[in-house]
């Protein structure tokens, strides 16, 4: 059976979301971050090398990276469903939101994560950081407008993708009001309801 290693308070919940979507049957292995620096533990090395959640088994394929993840579930159990056909007019933009997430968006809400953890040592980087993240955050609102879905008229990997991104901003997504109705929406959608009761507490349901 297809299953999630499934890291607490990780980009592995959005695989849990996406496979309640589908409808397809896993099988969760769950894993607890370390305590007091909430690291993945030892034991995600025996899955992936890198030690890093999410990953899937499916079979004999091992596929780490939520991307790649994600790309392989609606390619192997969605029947054509989540993803634009690959000659209509969305599909490049499906595929440029894909990649957008965590090519663009994450780098620097990680960042702040990061330099406020060096406290006065990183300070001289928070302006910096700031910019960026409202620069991406200022990006999505008006790409994303008063639609429901960042591509076409329904769900798609691209809403997978981006929630977390919204989720890991938290409060600084109040001024940019179509993202926090977005994100509120996506939150209230009954197969992400079921994903987080089956995949545990999660920290960053920002509403």
């Amino acid at each position: 059976m297809l299953k999630v290693h499934h890291l607490n308070n990780s980009r592995s919940q959005r695989i849990l979301w996406l496979l309640e979507e589908l409808g397809t049957p896993y099988e969760i292995v769950h894993y607890t971050r370390m305590s007091p620096v909430p690291l993945a533990p030892p034991e995600l090395k025996a899955v992936h090398p890198l030690g890093k959640s999410p990953v899937i088994t499916d079979g004999d394929k091992t596929i780490a990276e939520s991307g790649a993840i994600v790309e392989y579930l609606i390619d192997t159990y969605g029947d054509g469903r989540l993803k634009p056909a690959p000659a209509s007019s969305d599909y490049w933009k499906y595929v440029e939101w894909m990649h957008y997430g965590e090519g663009s968006a994450m780098l620097p809400l990680l960042l702040a994560l990061y330099t406020a953890m060096l406290g006065e040592a990183g300070a001289a980087l928070k302006p910096r950081v700031d910019s960026e993240i409202a620069n991406n955050l200022a990006y999505m609102e008006n790409a994303l407008g008063t639609r429901p879905f960042f591509v076409g008229n329904d769900l798609t990997g691209a809403d997978i993708q981006l929630l977390f991104v919204l989720e890991a901003a938290g409060a600084r997504l109040e001024p940019y009001p179509n993202l926090g109705k977005y994100r509120a929406r996506m939150q209230d959608r009954a197969a992400y309801r079921r994903g987080i009761e089956k995949g545990g507490p999660y920290a960053l349901m920002s509403r």
